[in-house]
């Protein structure tokens, strides 16, 4: 099977706007307290259109209004022409500064039967009808669907790099210190290589799996011209696809004595001083499964599992799922060795966060996680399962409303 096809679109860009002060995250990491300082940095915000404030009906409503609005007055404008565009970010990583790039095209939106786009995660109904709302209000994607494939011989590097050659189109750093440049490439020879290359691989969905279910439903709707979508396509195996981990904050829970000896004979546990020590060892483990735990004012501990552990997860569970440290802690290790009910658990993706609430005794216990490695994705994504609700955070986020998709049908 093949990717989708692509295509170029005429896309929609702000025009004179300063872009640090109109563009935004995607709408599943603007925190409340982050949309309203986004709203009241700029009146042309596309957070207005991506996550309006406006509660119920009236929100979806004022985000069609607002995003016509913006056209008709200038404050969006549509390229003149199709073209495909090349977004490079920039971002620190420990001591040194990774890049990734990928393309920006129009796709065809593919049920995962047909084994051509596949998915990781279950999605969720209030964020699919939240997404859908914000579709029918607008006719637009504001933010496009991440999907990584397979570039074993560095094509798409190659090629990207021709492309990067040329002045960029626009360029700007984020809140996160994220360094972006654009390039908007509407010749058809370019196209035509891009589209080539891409015809090859299949996909695997990164990030946006509402986003796309939402596209689905779109096309089951109005018919199989309304299948165009928007997605970032990125070659996977370069350093800067970088996938980081979601830790775990636990409100109630063991303390750290006690999970000492609920863990047993399975594990091999170490005490060490502090979070950053604990989560330092965890990353560097060569364990089949490895965490840390957390305890305000009490220390941390380095867990391993030993090989014996894998026993703790049921024989029937698929080979793609026991392979990962999330699956493993939320079926093997919280529940059923630390009674730790899944209410008590919420979800945090920075370490700075989870130490925060440590330091600050806001938690029972925090529990430190590795990444999972993209080629864990891949497999689960091949066998048609579902990874556990936050295994995987791809740094750094695809902005909103930097490049604009209107809908074909």
């Amino acid at each position: 099977m093949t990717l989708a096809e692509i295509q170029p679109f005429a896309g929609i860009q702000y025009g004179a706007a300063e872009l640090a002060r109109v563009l935004a995250p995607p709408y599943d990491v603007i925190p409340a307290g982050y949309r309203d300082e986004l709203y009241a940095r700029d009146p042309h915000n596309v957070v207005r259109l991506v996550l309006n404030r406006t509660p119920g009906d009236a929100g979806y409503a004022e985000a069609g209004e607002t995003y016509k609005r913006w056209l008709a007055e200038g404050v969006l404008v549509p390229d003149p022409a199709p073209a495909l565009y090349l977004l490079e970010q920039a971002f620190p990583a420990g001591a040194q500064t990774l890049r990734r790039y990928g393309l920006l095209a129009r796709f065809r939106a593919e049920d995962p039967e047909r084994r051509i786009i596949l998915p990781h995660e279950h999605t969720r109904a209030v964020a699919k009808e939240d997404r859908w709302r914000v579709l029918l209000a607008t006719r637009a994607n504001f933010s496009p669907i991440f999907l990584m494939f397979p570039d074993p011989q560095s094509r798409f590097g190659a090629l990207a790099l021709e492309a990067m050659a040329l002045p960029p189109q626009a360029l700007y750093t984020d809140d996160g210190g994220v360094a972006h440049r654009l390039w908007r490439m509407s010749e058809p020879a370019t196209i035509s290589r891009f589209q080539a290359l891409l015809a090859g691989p299949k996909a695997y969905i990164a990030d946006g799996h509402h986003r796309h279910a939402t596209a689905l439903r779109y096309r089951d709707a109005h018919g199989p011209d309304a299948a165009w979508t928007f997605g970032y396509f990125t070659p996977m195996g370069v350093p800067g696809l970088l996938v980081e981990p979601y830790h775990r904050i636990v409100s109630e829970g063991p303390s750290l004595d006690e999970a000492v000896l609920k863990l047993g004979s399975r594990f091999r546990v170490k005490r060490v001083p502090d979070m950053a020590q604990a989560a330092a060892s965890a990353r560097s483990s060569k364990a089949g499964y490895a965490f840390a735990l957390a305890e305000p004012g009490h220390g941390a501990l380095m867990v391993e599992a030993k090989a014996s552990a894998r026993s703790l997860l049921a024989s029937a569970a698929a080979p793609s799922l026991r392979a990962l440290d999330t699956f493993f802690l939320h079926h093997a290790v919280l529940g059923p060795l630390l009674g730790v009910p899944d209410t008590a658990v919420s979800y945090v993706h920075s370490q700075a966060e989870a130490e925060a609430a440590v330091a600050a005794g806001a938690c029972r216990l925090a529990v430190l996680m590795r990444a999972t490695p993209v080629q864990q994705i891949v497999d689960v994504a091949e066998a048609g399962e579902s990874m556990p609700a936050k295994s995987t955070f791809f740094h750094p986020k695809l902005p909103s409303g930097l490049v604009i998709h209107p809908l074909a049908a």
